[in-house]
């Protein structure tokens, strides 16, 4: 695996390459932007340049994370359409800075159900696309909890909105330990693991998984809670983690930590990436 974590963009987008270097990260994960807003400002070409020739020099592995207000299952059609554009925006964003995959949570229907949600997303991807350059970023629909009506906390879920929607060269998977562990998949026993693989590669496919969140679970297994624990600290646990980073399916797949501070409220990521590599071998 190519570890990393999720750094802040705080004093501007390069920013946090060292931060990530300070953390020991081979892979970061950023927002382009303020998470909880609709709009930014304009990435200019400079500031673009710049976190390009860090990353470059860096050598880091990248992608980006979108922002929590888009709704691509929004069953309210101004929600919807204001999610489209905002994705779209998101989209190019990343293709400004050369990062290649945009990790999304798919989205939630409300009351409309999970058929509408599902054909909904995948028309709001197809209208995204269809207003960004052919050749950009492509979109990772990460793996939910499935708290509320989020939809993707089913491998199903994923492999039909990838399945309806038209550009499917451009979709693949971000797989979110603790979320698949909320949503009731076991990877705690040598079986549970095998079995979760199983039917993700039966499901979806091997070849859409382009990224990890390596995340412990604060909630137990099939909670449909998602609360992200420091590696080791949760219901998870250390083990399941082991088998990661050892497992030779996933050595060249960009993998990072999204976990809460230490109790001195100091970042965890430092501490969680030389855990995970001592876990190696």
């Amino acid at each position: 695996m190519i570890l990393g974590a999720h750094e802040s963009i705080a004093g501007g987008v390069a920013e946090s390459i060292a931060r990530a270097e300070a953390d020991g990260c081979e892979a970061l994960q950023i927002f382009t932007k303020s998470s909880n807003r609709w709009a930014a400002k304009p990435i200019e070409a400079d500031e673009a340049a710049e976190f390009r020739g860090e990353v470059e020099r860096a050598g880091l592995s990248v992608i980006a994370h979108d922002a929590y207000l888009i709704n691509l299952a929004a069953p309210d059609d101004e929600v919807w359409e204001k999610s489209v554009a905002a994705f779209a925006h998101e989209i190019e964003r990343c293709s400004v800075l050369g990062i290649p995959w945009l990790v999304a949570h798919p989205g939630a229907p409300k009351e409309a159900g999970e058929a509408f949600g599902i054909e909904r997303i995948a028309k709001g991807l197809d209208a995204a696309f269809d207003l960004v350059a052919a050749d950009g970023a492509g979109v990772l629909l990460e793996t939910t909890a499935g708290q509320g009506s989020n939809l993707g906390w089913r491998f199903e879920h994923l492999r039909d909105i990838i399945g309806a929607a038209r550009r499917e060269a451009r979709l693949g998977v971000c797989l979110d330990t603790c979320h698949v562990f909320a949503a009731g998949y076991d990877l705690t026993t040598r079986e549970g693991y095998d079995a979760l693989w199983e039917e993700f590669g039966r499901v979806v496919g091997f070849d859409r998984l382009r990224a990890f969140h390596l995340n412990d679970s604060k909630k137990p297994l099939g909670s449909r809670v998602d609360r992200h624990h420091r590696i080791g600290e949760g219901h998870i646990g250390e083990e399941p983690f082991r088998w990661l980073v050892n497992d030779a399916r996933f050595a060249d797949i960009t993998a990072v930590l999204e976990t809460p501070p230490l109790d001195d409220g100091t970042a965890s990521f430092a501490s969680g990436l030389i855990k995970l590599r001592s876990f190696e071998g």
